[in-house]
């Protein structure tokens, strides 16, 4: 067996964390329901861990509504399901303007299964510019279960 050592280089590493935009400083967002525990900022903002989660089934939205147009060139999303075996879609779409018409980046579905899969993490390199409105929509079981919409982390650089 052939051995190579390695060095991680923390600085690379520090500059890639401090790539993502701040979104607490640079967007109001809008959300159609959640949990008191598991607020929209515990996935939106670092350094927060809980993640958000929705207080009802059935699809919700999580809106990004930006003060300025921001250029957007990777959104990385985090989901974790322990409980409830069920196929989620979700909707990434963005807006120009005042959000009377979407470009939709991604449509996608997955299994999650608390025997296996129990987390998803999809990372999406896009070049997007003049965005005001960044939208997600979760269909947290598209067989029309009870299950609730959850959200680990969002980032966006």
């Amino acid at each position: 067996m052939r051995k190579i050592v390695i060095e991680l280089d923390q600085k690379k590493h520090a500059d890639f964390l401090r790539d993502w935009l701040d979104l607490e400083k640079l967007a109001a967002v809008e959300v159609s329901s959640e949990q008191e525990t598991y607020s929209i900022e515990s996935a939106l903002l670092p350094g927060k861990s809980a993640g958000w989660r929705a207080s009802k089934p059935g699809r919700q939205v999580i809106r990004l509504l930006f003060d300025t147009p921001q250029k957007i060139q990777r959104i990385r999303l985090t989901f974790e399901e322990l409980e409830v075996e069920r196929t989620q879609e979700v909707v990434l779409r963005w807006s120009q303007g005042s959000g009377r018409s979407y470009h939709e980046i991604v449509r996608q579905q997955w299994n999650f299964s608390p025997k296996g899969a129990t987390r998803e993490v999809e990372d999406y390199h896009c070049e997007l510019s003049g965005v005001m409105i960044l939208e997600l929509s979760i269909n947290p079981d598209i067989s029309g279960g009870d299950a609730l919409a959850s959200l680990k982390a969002m980032r966006l650089a």
